[in-house]
C-alpha cells in the first residue's frame, strides 16, 4: 500500500465522525439500519480503493454486507426504495434535502447502485470515485439537520410512516 493513497484520509474522516450526542435508539428503526447500511457501503468502497481487495478488512466489510442483506427483507426495511422514490415524485423539496447517496441508490430511475457492495454511481464508467466523493457523502450524512429528521418524532419518519399508511391502504 503505498504512503499517499488518497483513501486513506476518508477511512479516518468517516470514522472521526460521531453520533455521541445523539440517541440512536430513539431513530426511526427503518431509516437507522439504511442509514448504518450506506456508511457501511461508504466504508467498504472506500477501502477496496485503500487496501488490497483481500485484505482481512475488506473480507469482514464483506462479510458484513452480505449479512445485511437477509436484514433489508425484515418488517417495513422493504418498503425504503420506494420511500424514497415516492419522495422524489411527491415531495422533491424534501427528495433534494436528502444525502445524495440515498438520492442516487434508490431513485429508479437512476442508474447508480451497490454492485457487489460497492457505490457504482457510473456503470458505464471504469474510473474509480474520486476521494472528494468520499468527503462530500461523508458529511451530508452527517449534517446536523438530517440526523435530527431520523428521530421516530421527526420530519423524516413521520413522511416513513405516511408512506407506509398510503402503500398498505
Amino acid at each position: 500500500m503505498e504512503d499517499d493513497n488518497e483513501y486513506l484520509p476518508v477511512l479516518d474522516y468517516l470514522y472521526g465522525k460521531s453520533l455521541m450526542l445523539h440517541d440512536t435508539g430513539s431513530f426511526n428503526k427503518v431509516l437507522y439500519f439504511y442509514f448504518i447500511d450506506s456508511l457501511a457501503h461508504i466504508d467498504y468502497t472506500a477501502s477496496i480503493y485503500a487496501y488490497n481487495y483481500e485484505s482481512p478488512k475488506n473480507i469482514m466489510g464483506a462479510e458484513y454486507l452480505r449479512w445485511r442483506i437477509d436484514e433489508e427483507k425484515k418488517g417495513d426495511r422493504p418498503k425504503f426504495p420506494g420511500f424514497i422514490d415516492w419522495l422524489r415524485k411527491e415531495k422533491p423539496e424534501r427528495f433534494n434535502r436528502l444525502p445524495s447517496l440515498w438520492q442516487m441508490i434508490y431513485d429508479s430511475e437512476d442508474p447508480a447502485s451497490y454492485r457487489s457492495f460497492r457505490i457504482v454511481p457510473d456503470p458505464d464508467s471504469k474510473r474509480p470515485l474520486p476521494a472528494n466523493f468520499f468527503f462530500a457523502i461523508i458529511d451530508e450524512f452527517f449534517e446536523p439537520e438530517f440526523l435530527k429528521s431520523l428521530y421516530e418524532d421527526a420530519s423524516l419518519s413521520e413522511l416513513f410512516r405516511e408512506y407506509c399508511r398510503i402503500k398498505a391502504e
